[in-house]
């Protein structure tokens, strides 16, 4: 399967929630969520455009890998999903097979999620209000497609945005913005820093 997504940054996280409901969408759960991600041994993620991620919902834990992304558009990537256990020993034991296999955690990524579904365009859509904590609001608009219909997903998710007047979407990942907040941040001087 083939995630087809876009994200923008919003203001004013009301009112795109008005707008969403406004084209019927369902509001859905407000979660809690931490994504930890990954760098690989042997070739570096950011070049290569993967990500791996172990996303914790509570008790309920994913694992995610991201193929590079395929489309101008919209960020279009090949996704596999594996559902771990319920539980922290079931994540806890799938952190360290990584570790002891030579991956490395590089960062977590925190937010509030509020998940909306809609059907839009003869596809389904989850959308997404997020709260990041560090980076801000941001509204995700999401389908899944098999390969042979990523081009009319991809159509589908670009109606979607200009219905709800979004422009500008936001290209990099969570993890992308904050580590390059990360690098921005200024670093405490002195005597007294250690």
């Amino acid at each position: 399967m083939y995630e087809v997504e876009l994200k923008f940054a919003v203001e004013d996280a009301d009112a795109i929630r008005s707008r969403i409901t406004d084209i019927g969408a369902s509001s859905l759960e407000i979660v809690n969520q931490c994504d930890l991600y990954f760098g690989h041994p042997s070739r570096a993620f950011a070049e290569s455009d993967e990500a791996l991620r172990m996303r914790s919902t509570g008790d309920v834990h994913t694992v995610t890998y991201k193929g590079p992304v395929i489309d101008d558009a919209t960020k279009m990537r090949k996704e596999i999903e594996v559902d771990l256990l319920p539980g922290e020993p079931s994540a806890e034991g799938f952190r360290e097979i990584l570790i002891s296999l030579g991956f490395e955690p590089v960062r977590h990524v925190r937010k509030q999620r509020h998940r909306f579904h809609l059907s839009w365009s003869h596809r389904e859509f989850e959308l997404a209000i997020d709260q990041i904590d560090g980076l801000g609001t941001f509204v995700e608009l999401e389908t899944l497609a098999t390969a042979d219909a990523r081009d009319r997903a991809r159509d589908a998710v670009l109606e979607l945005a200009n219905r709800l007047a979004l422009t500008s979407p936001e290209k990099r990942s969570y993890l992308e913005m904050l580590l390059q907040h990360d690098a921005e941040e200024p670093r405490p001087t002195g005597p007294n820093t250690g």
